[in-house]
């Protein structure tokens, strides 16, 4: 990768923007439709109803008023005209309160000639019908039959009409609102439905890009990840080859140039036999401070890098560096093996010593432990090496984000192999690999 890709963050920030102002635009019209809806709710068919209700009141008294002359008509009535004003006083009353309070409640759509009929020919039909009391008031019952039969009777069948127009319009303005409310209730739902497959398309774009995205930097992880594979094996094989050069330079030109100063010393000694004594106690001094040299740095180069872990194997350089370690540190350690021996490849093997020598000096470092078990498992599948103590343990110390678990963990990915740090059962740190058979780490 030579580069850092886009990220997706102004991307997502752009369509997050856009949704949330598709939803707002969405809310403000699905508001304004049902403000709108709950106004035609209000002013019209709520209005209209009532506007009915008092039509039907009106239409009520016309009746009455009809039933009225009809009685006044009878010639069977024993009664004079004049008896029937007090019933007719009252419809008036009745009548005038409901034709006020229609005419506040009439619909927007009836036209002023209509209110104007309406209230003219009320007012026309109580001023026939009090000139035909007045009529009859003065003896003349006959010409006031009359007067009802050719003309109130005409004025309230004219009326009646007019009531029963409008309530026809009322309901026809019933049926137009309720049309316009169904319209707009499928408009509110299709548009729920817009907004549905809207966002079903930004979800499904958004989902399609982050798992793009995500594949990237997978990708991009899985690449960086194999070069830092890569790039650890270099530099552990660098380590190895310069601990093998350090290490052969200390066994052979040190270890030589120590041991021909020895048997120069031993030979200067044994000619000085004669010499004084002081001579011969430095002389044999600065032997042994040679020999301990010596010692010293067979030591160190069987640390950096053990010859006999290429020349006989992993248990015989395991076997010759425990006791080392036990006597370096005065940290007792007991060694177990199982299962069947089995020559281990050379470059495994050489990452097994190694965490071996990471997790010891760990111990020796860290867990304020004084004993520690190392245990090498063969099986038919894996070799499986654990090192615990009866230490404080990793949560206790900083050990466990140390260089050394990182390198730990480099060799056993490098050997395909499982490492683990876990606490011990009865306290303490447990540190255990394990190599599957066909990363190389076994050869019957």
């Amino acid at each position: 990768m030579n580069g850092r890709g886009p990220t997706p963050t102004v991307r997502l920030l752009a369509g997050l923007a856009v949704t949330l102002a598709a939803l707002c635009v969405y809310s403000v019209y699905t508001i304004a439709q049902m403000r709108g809806l709950e106004r035609l709710q209000t002013e019209s068919i709520d209005r209209n109803r009532t506007d009915s209700l008092l039509l039907l009141r009106i239409q009520n008294n016309l009746n009455a008023l009809g039933l009225g002359m009809r009685d006044m008509l009878d010639a069977g009535e024993p009664y004079p005209l004049t008896a029937w004003q007090a019933q007719f006083r009252r419809l008036r009353v009745d009548l005038d309160d409901a034709m006020s309070r229609e005419e506040k409640f009439s619909p927007a759509t009836r036209t002023a000639d209509q209110r104007h009929y309406l209230a003219a020919s009320t007012a026309q039909f109580w001023d026939a019908l009090d000139r035909i009391f007045a009529l009859a008031q003065s003896g003349n019952e006959e010409e006031a039959r009359t007067r009802i039969r050719m003309s109130l009777q005409a004025r309230q069948a004219a009326l009646n009409t007019a009531v029963s127009r409008l309530l026809v319009q009322n309901n026809e303005n019933e049926e137009r609102a309720a049309a316009e409310t169904q319209r707009t209730y499928a408009r509110v739902e299709r548009n729920v439905y817009f907004l549905l497959a809207a966002m079903l398309v930004v979800v499904g774009v958004t989902g399609i890009y982050l798992v793009q995205q995500n594949r990237r930097i997978f990708d991009q992880v899985a690449a960086l990840s194999e070069r830092r594979s890569e790039l650890a094996q270099q530099l552990i094989s660098m380590q190895e080859n310069t601990l093998r050069y350090i290490s052969r330079e200390l066994h052979d030109e040190f270890g030589q140039i120590l041991t021909a100063i020895g048997a120069m010393l031993q030979r200067a000694e044994k000619r000085n036999a004669a010499a004084d004594v002081s001579l011969r106690a430095d002389v044999r001094e600065v032997n042994e401070i040679v020999q301990s040299t010596l010692e010293k740095v067979r030591t160190l180069s069987q640390a950096l890098h053990p010859v006999v872990l290429e020349e006989e194997g992993l248990e015989s350089a395991m076997d010759t560096y425990l006791p080392m370690f036990e006597k370096r540190t005065g940290i007792g350690i007991h060694y177990e093996k199982t299962g069947e021996s089995r020559a281990v490849d050379a470059l495994v093997a050489i990452h097994l010593y190694r965490v071996l020598q990471e997790a010891l000096n760990n111990v020796a470092r860290h867990s304020r432990s004084t004993h520690a078990n190392v245990r090498l498992c063969f099986s038919p599948e894996a070799v499986v090496l654990e090192v615990e103590d009866d230490g404080i343990g990793f949560k206790q110390t900083t050990a466990v984000r140390g260089m050394g678990l990182v390198s730990m963990r480099e060799r056993a990915e490098m050997m395909k192999g499982r490492i683990e740090f876990l606490g011990a059962a009865g306290g303490g740190a447990l540190v255990r690999l394990t190599v599957p058979v066909d990363s190389g780490a076994a050869h019957a």
